[in-house]
This record gives structure tokens, C-alpha cells and sequence, in this order.
């Protein structure tokens, strides 16, 4: 499947509407129920949101770490370097550290922010080079795949906020640029685990229509993962294990590959 940045940006729009229209006209009951990420109100899911959006518009804009302030999530360096969560804090600590620092504003104004955020990142992004590297979490990326992670994350908390909210969250066509950022960055979750790939790994997936998304290797693959795409991606975000799926996987990294995949870039 092809990615040109501006399928990704109009999927990226999908999502975006997605959210909103989940938050849009929220009562403070609503901003302030529980969300499937521990210890966040869907208030702190949305503000998550606008601070990661904030942080990947100052990466394209090439203020992410500069001297104009903007450091991870928008915070300054020096501001992290007194934040006390030492040197070996995880992506997931300061994501934490940052909401709690921010937390507290009204539902309402945490919506702007991040309805800013995001159309100025979607309008930033459509103009760029879709091969440009970037700067990002895990190091240097295409801008295309930055857009992919993006809606990725999008996807993910939007779950996050309809669960909370007591709304289902349909199976949509563009989780394939999801599922295809899970495949392609699996040599990546394993090296972080530190385990070996024993050889190529393809996706043979279908979406919600029935159209097939296969994401196959140059090579042979060795490893094989069969199933819905949806389940895929919500295994691939940490919202459900495989064992509670159908995906099926064969191969010497079956196991492996359903317990390590995810949506990184």
C-alpha cells in the first residue's frame, strides 16, 4: 500500500473529526470521568493529545529542543532537567509528568488547544516532503511516518475517550496506515525487548469491508499473522492481548510478534 502524505493527512482529518465529535460539547461529568489509561480523566486524554500534536508541530517547524523553548512535550529543557524524574525515565513517565503539570483547565478550553494543535499540525504537515526526516521520540523519521504516528495515537486515545464515554468505537479503513506502521516497526519492538527477528515477518489482514490488508516482505516470510485488522491494531496499541482476539500468527516468532508488536516510529 502506498503512503502519499496526503492519504495520511486526510485519514489523519478523519480521526481528528472522530475525537471531536466525542468531545465536543462535553458537560464537566464528561471531562471528568475515568479513561482507560490509569489515572487519567478523559480532560487529561484530550491534554495528552494537545501536547503531543504541539510537540510534533514543533518538530516540523524545527523548534523541538531549540532555544525557543520547545523540548519534549513543549517543555523546556531546563524544566525537564528539575522535573526529578531522573535519567532513567521512560516516554511514558514524562507523558505522565507532563499532563499532571498542566492538568486543571476547564474541559472546554482543553478542546481548543488541541483542535488548534491539531489543524495546525494537519496544515503543516500536507505541505512537506513526505521523505524528510524529522525529528522524533525514538529518533530520526520520515514526516509521513510521523503523520502515521500520529494518527495512530489519535486512534488510540479516541478509543480511550469513547470507552469512558460508554460509546462503541467502529472498525474504520484507515486503521491500514496503523496496521502498516505495526509491521514495519517491528524490528524496532523487538530490539527493544532485546530479541532477534528470525527472519521476515508479513501481515495478512482484513479490513472492516472485507478488503484484504497484506503488508508482505521482499523475502519470504518465516513468520505469518492472519486475522482481523482491527483486532491487529488494538493488540498492537496494548488495549487487548492477542489471546483475546482471532488473530492467528505461525512461524518461529508467533508468539513474539503478537506479544511485542506496536504502533512505534
Amino acid at each position: 500500500m502506498d503512503r502519499t502524505m496526503g492519504d495520511v493527512c486526510g485519514a489523519l482529518a478523519d480521526q481528528h473529526a472522530e475525537l471531536w465529535g466525542l468531545i465536543a460539547g462535553l458537560d464537566d461529568g464528561g471531562w471528568q470521568r475515568p479513561s482507560r489509561c490509569e489515572g487519567w480523566d478523559v480532560a487529561d486524554v484530550v491534554l495528552h493529545m494537545a501536547q503531543t500534536d504541539e510537540m510534533a508541530l514543533a518538530t516540523l517547524e524545527g523548534r523541538a529542543g531549540s532555544s525557543q523553548g520547545s523540548g519534549f512535550l513543549g517543555v523546556d529543557p531546563a524544566t525537564l532537567e528539575d522535573s526529578g524524574l531522573g535519567p532513567g525515565a521512560t516516554v511514558d513517565d514524562l507523558a505522565a509528568w507532563a499532563v499532571e503539570r498542566e492538568r486543571g483547565a476547564p474541559g472546554p478550553q482543553v478542546a481548543e488547544r488541541w483542535r488548534n494543535a491539531a489543524e495546525k499540525l494537519r496544515a503543516t504537515l500536507v505541505g512537506y516532503d513526505p521523505h524528510q526526516r524529522v525529528r522524533w521520540v525514538s529518533g530520526q523519521i520520515s514526516s509521513v511516518s510521523l503523520a502515521t504516528t500520529r494518527l495512530a495515537e489519535c486512534w488510540i486515545h479516541t478509543g480511550d475517550v469513547a470507552e469512558a464515554l460508554g460509546r462503541p468505537q467502529e472498525p474504520a479503513d484507515r486503521l491500514r496506515f496503523v496496521a502498516r506502521l505495526a509491521w514495519r516497526t517491528l524490528p524496532y519492538a523487538f530490539s527493544r525487548a532485546g530479541k532477534e527477528l528470525h527472519g521476515p515477518v508479513a501481515f495478512h489482514l482484513h479490513g472492516p469491508d472485507g478488503d484484504r490488508w497484506d503488508f508482505d516482505p521482499d523475502d519470504e516470510p518465516l513468520t505469518v499473522v492472519e486475522g482481523d485488522g482491527f483486532e491487529l491494531c488494538l493488540v498492537a496499541a496494548q488495549r487487548v492481548t492477542a489471546a483475546d482476539t482471532k488473530l492467528q500468527a505461525t512461524g518461529p516468532d508467533a508468539a513474539d510478534v503478537l506479544d511485542l508488536v506496536r504502533t512505534y516510529a
